[in-house]
């Protein structure tokens, strides 16, 4: 949400770290419109705007914590199907094999962290800073799949999600729940799987974007508008 003295849209990302660095880049190439600017914390005024919001620019203190998501999908490391245009289907993963409830746990604090929130994720036996944590989010993957059918000199690629979040504020022990949905389409002329992961990256952040502008954290408890 806009802030006093900072234009919309600004995202204040860690230059030093190379994930962070990583999303700055995948953003800007999805982004024709430059919606979105960037400033890393380590310039002058990302280190003022930082102070601004209470945050330390060279040991940022976690305020929120991402835990394991849970996978409900009866295939827990499938990504998608491709329908082939000749006939038959096949099946892909997330490039790397890794499962899809931890990549998307992941995206999901890399984004938080993105735009200017002290976000980690917690894996089990991790760092303990759930324990310290001012809001602890939780996640259920219901749906987050991909389907790519085979027509003629294109492919046909699509995708939805499903996420039921809930943050759990530890001053208080309340809870928050959203449902985070999304769907998206793209055409492409020679079909890759990165192609797919792409899109779901794209339906992931529109669907955050939603979390982000319909919740607040004040006064160490998250809060919807």
């Amino acid at each position: 949400m806009p802030a006093n003295g900072v234009e919309d849209g600004l995202i204040l990302f860690d230059g030093v770290c190379v994930l962070c660095s990583a999303w700055v880049a995948f953003v800007i190439k999805r982004d024709p419109q430059a919606r979105f600017r960037f400033l890393p914390i380590q310039t002058p005024r990302g280190r003022d705007i930082a102070r601004r919001f209470e945050v330390n620019e060279s040991a940022p203190e976690t305020n929120v914590v991402v835990t394991a998501f849970e996978d409900s999908r009866p295939e827990k490391n499938r990504l998608g199907t491709r329908t082939h245009f000749l006939g038959g289907e096949s099946y892909f993963n997330l490039l790397g094999g890794k499962p899809v409830a931890e990549v998307a746990a992941q995206a999901v604090a890399d984004y938080l962290k993105m735009k200017g929130w002290r976000a980690e994720l917690v894996k089990p036996g991790g760092s303990g800073a759930e324990s310290n944590a001012e809001v602890t989010l939780s996640g259920k993957l219901l749906d987050l799949s991909v389907d790519a059918k085979g027509k003629f000199l294109q492919t046909e690629i699509s995708s939805k999600i499903k996420i039921v979040v809930q943050a759990l504020n530890r001053a208080d022990g309340s809870t928050v729940r959203m449902t985070l949905n999304g769907a998206g389409t793209e055409s492409v002329f020679w079909f890759d799987p990165e192609d797919a992961q792409g899109l779901v990256n794209e339906v992931l952040i529109a669907s955050l974007e939603k979390l982000v502008g319909n919740t607040k954290v004040e006064n160490d408890l998250l809060r919807l508008n």
